[in-house]
Formats: C-alpha cells, sequence, structure tokens
C-alpha cells in the first residue's frame, strides 16, 4: 500500500492554492453518477502509444512562459522533492514539462533519483521549425539527463492549417521516433481550429486538450470541444487533459472539475500542478473520492 493512502485520509480541507479564489463562479454543472471507482495512481495506456503511466500527471507549468513557472518560483530543491513525493507517497509516474516553463533542471534532478522505465516524460517545443526541432531533442534530452523523452509535442499550436504549415517539424519528430529518441509525439491545441486539425491528422498520437466544465481557457465550449475528443478517441489517439480547474478559475471547486473529467470518459490521463505537498494529496484525494 502507498503511503499516499494514509495520508490523504488525514488530509483535512483544501490545500492552500485552492483557497481564498474568488473566481470560477459559474453555475455548477449538472455531472452524472460515475461509472467506476478513480484513483490518481491508475494504470492507464497512452492512445495507441503503448506508453503506460499513471491517470494523475504531475504539471510542473500551472502558469508558465519564459522559461518560468509557478513551480520553477518554488525553487531547485523543493520543487524536485514535490516530484518525488508524487512517486513515492501517491504513485504518480506521469511528469508534464516544457521548455517555456523551465522544468527540465528541475524534473532531471527527480529522475537521478527514480527508475527512468518507471516514469513517463512529457515536455514540448515552440520552435516552428526542423533544424530548431533537431537542436531542442538534443538539448531537452541534455536538459533532463536521459537518452530518451517518452512524449514531446508541438506547443501551444493555433493555426488550422499547422500540419501542412509545420510539416518539417512534424517529420523531425517522426524520425526521433524511429530512432528511439522519444517515444511518441503529438500536439498541445489552443484553438478550435487546431484541435479540430489534430483530430483527423494520421500523425498526432497524443493530444494535450484544454478542458474543464465551466469553458475557462478552453479552445471553445465543453460541448463543442468534447465532441472533437470524440473523433480523437475514435481514433485511438492518446487524450491527456489540461486546464482541468482552468487554469485557476475552478481553484476553489476542485472536487466539481476533476469529476467532471473524470465522468467524460474521455481522457486517459490529466495534468494538473500542485504547489505543495498538501495540495498534492489534496488532489490524489479527491480523485479518490470522485
Amino acid at each position: 500500500m502507498l503511503r499516499r493512502d494514509f495520508l490523504r485520509r488525514a488530509t483535512i480541507g483544501l490545500g492552500a492554492a485552492w483557497i481564498s479564489s474568488k473566481a470560477g463562479r459559474a453555475a455548477i454543472v449538472d455531472i452524472p453518477p460515475l461509472a467506476q471507482k478513480y484513483h490518481a495512481h491508475d494504470d492507464v495506456m497512452l492512445g495507441k502509444t503503448g506508453i503506460r503511466t499513471s491517470r494523475l500527471a504531475m504539471g510542473t507549468g500551472t502558469m508558465g512562459g519564459g522559461g518560468r513557472s509557478n513551480q520553477t518560483h518554488l525553487g531547485t530543491d523543493y520543487f524536485t522533492s514535490l516530484l518525488l513525493n508524487g512517486y513515492h507517497e501517491n504513485g504518480l509516474r506521469f511528469f508534464d514539462s516544457a521548455d517555456s516553463y523551465g522544468s527540465h533542471p528541475y524534473v532531471a534532478k527527480a529522475l537521478k533519483q527514480l527508475p527512468r522505465d518507471k516514469v513517463t516524460v512529457l515536455t514540448k517545443t515552440d520552435t516552428r521549425d526542423a533544424a530548431g526541432v533537431h537542436a531542442d531533442l538534443d538539448r531537452f534530452r541534455r536538459e533532463l539527463g536521459t537518452d530518451y523523452i517518452d512524449v514531446v509535442l508541438i506547443h501551444c499550436v493555433t493555426e488550422a492549417d499547422w500540419t501542412t504549415r509545420y510539416r518539417g517539424v512534424m517529420d523531425v519528430l517522426s524520425e526521433a521516433k524511429q530512432k528511439g529518441i522519444i517515444r511518441a509525439h503529438g500536439v498541445s491545441c489552443h484553438s478550435i481550429q487546431a484541435l479540430r486539425a489534430a483530430a483527423v491528422s494520421p500523425w498526432v498520437e497524443i493530444d494535450l486538450v484544454r478542458l474543464n466544465p465551466i469553458g475557462s481557457h478552453m479552445d471553445a465550449d465543453p460541448e463543442t470541444v468534447i465532441g472533437v475528443i470524440k473523433e480523437m478517441r475514435a481514433a485511438g489517439k492518446g487524450i491527456v487533459g489540461m486546464k482541468i480547474l482552468g487554469q485557476g478559475d475552478m481553484r476553489d471547486r476542485p472536487s466539481e472539475a476533476i469529476r467532471y473529467a473524470l465522468s467524460t470518459g474521455l481522457l486517459d490521463a490529466f495534468t494538473i500542478g500542485a504547489e505543495s505537498q498538501k495540495e498534492q494529496h489534496d488532489l490524489t484525494r479527491r480523485i479518490d473520492a470522485a
């Protein structure tokens, strides 16, 4: 039994980051009862990639950009201990990073203390040319201290024609997969047009999709986005949810947001960025309670 099973029973109330937010006051969504029990540490498969990991990913960029994030601001030792706590105490084996978050060195320090084959590392590139992505892959592996990366996504794509516009980038990632440098490739979409293009692209193996019940920081309203995710699911793509708490707009309603994400039955996994061990334990407890 994981120690987190004991710790979460002792967790009372909300984590500090959930408290005092006045955002996300939209009407409560009617969420049907869940058909099964879920746990943060559930072993899940990401689409047809063969990659198995935990249902909950530890996000490293709650608010990230310019090489920084809420998590990196915690400092190297604190942030690394948070990643290790997630793995050892809560069974979280999925680390969601990105070049723009500046989180690679923190993940690298944690990976040095963990069995590499037991952890799924996802990262993202903002580069839009082939030569630049070649260089990114070399640099990312150095920064992460690993010979291979499990998942690499093209980050923050907005263009409807991205599957033709960024063909060169896609070809580099395809070649990297063939060489064993990465295990799977995909995209992080930030517009409904880009999301729809991803749904019909055979190249996309994993999609990072924004989803929450109030439509906060999403590509479109939840009903529209869910329709596109269903297409992706039918095509066998791996679906990882993000913005589950609406980039903080549902921080005072985490149970509702988590139950909504689980109730769709469409997400293989989802990522949420905790900023303390208390928040981390609270998240796992709420997933269990959903």
